[in-house]
Order: C-alpha cells, then structure tokens, then sequence
C-alpha cells in the first residue's frame, strides 16, 4: 500500500510474532515498520506475510546493517536488494542508522557509534550521497543508543547530526528511547539533545524500553516505555508537532493486545502535548 509522506501516525514494528494475529484481527495501527534485512531473500513466508499484510498497512523500511559509518566500501549487493525491496513494497520511506557495524566484509551484528569529526563527517556525508543514489531518495538515519564515547570527538552528536543532514540532504529518525539512555549514560542533557536537531529534518520517532541496571541503561526493546522516555516525547512533539511515531519490541513478546494498549497510550500523550499546536499540513 502506498503511503503519503508526512504524518503516518501510530505504528508497530513488524515482527513475526504477530504476522498471522494482524491479518486475524486486523488491529487499529496505522502502519508497520519492516526490517528490511528479514525481507531481502526471494520467496518463504516472510515474503508471503509481508505482501498480505502491505496490502492493508503501509509501511516503512528499516535497516541494520547498511553501516553508513563503516571505513569498508559500501555493499553494492546489499543496496540493490534494498532497492528491490522497495519496488516490492512502496515504503513511506528508508531508514537505518548511524552507526558502523561492520568489520573486515564480517558483520558485528551490533550498531556501533562513530567518532564525532570533522573526517568523519566528510566520510558518512559522502557514503549517504552514495546509498541515496541507489535507492533514489533521502536516507533516513536514526541516532543509536551509546555505552562509550571516542575521545577524539569534535561534535556533540546532535551537533554531528544536524551537520550531516544538512551537508548530505539525509533526514532523521528520532529515537527518543535511545536520546534518554545515551543521556543517563554519559551525563549530558537528554532536552539539549532533541532541540538541537532540525525541525524539518526529523522523518520518524521512536519510542522502546530500556532495562535499567542502576550505573547504566541499555536499550533492549524487552520493556514497555518507561515514564521518563514517555515525558520526553510529550516534550518533544510540543517542540516538533506531530510526527509519526513508532513503538518498538524485540524481545519478552506480549500478547499483541498489549502492545496495542501501549500503542493507544503514545496516542493519548501525543493528544495531550499537541494541544494548541497547529496541525503540520
């Protein structure tokens, strides 16, 4: 199903768990977001539930393992299958993150941050203008959640984020899960953060739970959104509007009439915080 640029509203991460429940039930989400890697193999039935279910939602396309920052060529083999894909499915649009997570042609399976330079920019700017290329639109990259820092860096990394969408055209995806653990991880201000990106640029929102481990946070996606993560996206779409928004698991599956429940929850905040802001048309 084709799908206007814009506001999509209130999305699920597809996840096979659910295939067969969603085309039973046919539940009141907006649209899905695929990981594209689950997709890029001919025939089975991955294929077969993503084509019924395309039908009846439209869907975005997100990656894990473009490595944008990586210092290896980009894999053309991949980027052709993505944009095979893309002819299949029609997505809103394309997205992966910023990251590296590749090593020697050996995937890491694990999205890596990169050092926040003026080199580094060069290199990412210059590889997105490559994918964008290929796939015949703008990229959409999303900040990861972090664990260390380099100690070279020159840019905070919102400050690497807004140079590099404005340098490379590429459009953001928000995760606001990711902002508040990357924050409490490394101390600075989650709020700085989100205001410093473009308005204009930010595509897509995430929202995901995290686990708590007391000195630090990791972002596992085996969690509902915690009421922190929660307070920030009311702040953030009274910063921005609204904006489409996606609720992410990957692990500890509930029944899907519980994701639901969260998924009505992230519509109730966004009703509240967009009160009195004006409708982007």
């Amino acid at each position: 199903m084709n799908a206007q640029r814009g506001n999509l509203g209130f999305g699920l991460g597809l996840r096979s768990t659910y295939y067969q429940a969603i085309l039973e039930q046919q539940p009141a989400i907006d649209w899905f977001e695929i990981v594209s890697e689950n997709y890029l193999v001919a025939g089975g039935k991955a294929l077969y539930f993503l084509d019924a279910i395309g039908e009846q939602y439209p869907l975005v396309m997100h990656g894990v393992s473009l490595s944008i920052g990586g210092p290896h060529e980009l894999d053309r083999d991949y980027l052709r299958q993505l944009k095979h894909l893309a002819t299949r499915v029609q997505p809103a649009w394309i997205s992966d993150h910023l990251c590296w997570s590749q090593g020697n042609a050996h995937q890491l399976h694990d999205l890596l941050p990169l050092p926040y330079t003026e080199e580094s920019l060069q290199h990412v700017a210059a590889r997105v203008r490559q994918v964008q290329d290929v796939i015949e639109r703008p990229l959409v990259l999303e900040n990861v959640s972090s664990y260390l820092r380099c100690a070279d860096d020159q840019f905070s990394e919102w400050q690497f984020l807004a140079a590099l969408s404005e340098l490379s055209g590429c459009e953001l995806l928000l995760d606001v899960n990711n902002v508040y653990v990357s924050a409490r991880n490394h101390g600075f201000d989650a709020w700085t953060f989100i205001s410093s990106l473009p308005k204009q640029r930010i595509r897509q929102l995430h929202l995901a739970g995290h686990s708590d481990y007391g000195s630090y946070l990791i972002d596992t996606h085996d969690q509902p959104v915690s009421d922190p993560v929660w307070q920030l996206y009311q702040r953030t779409l009274q910063h921005l509007g609204p904006v489409s928004t996606l609720l992410e698991r990957d692990d500890h599956f509930p029944d899907l009439d519980v994701l639901l429940d969260e998924l009505n929850t992230a519509r109730r905040f966004a009703a509240q915080a967009l009160q009195g802001t004006p409708q982007c048309a």
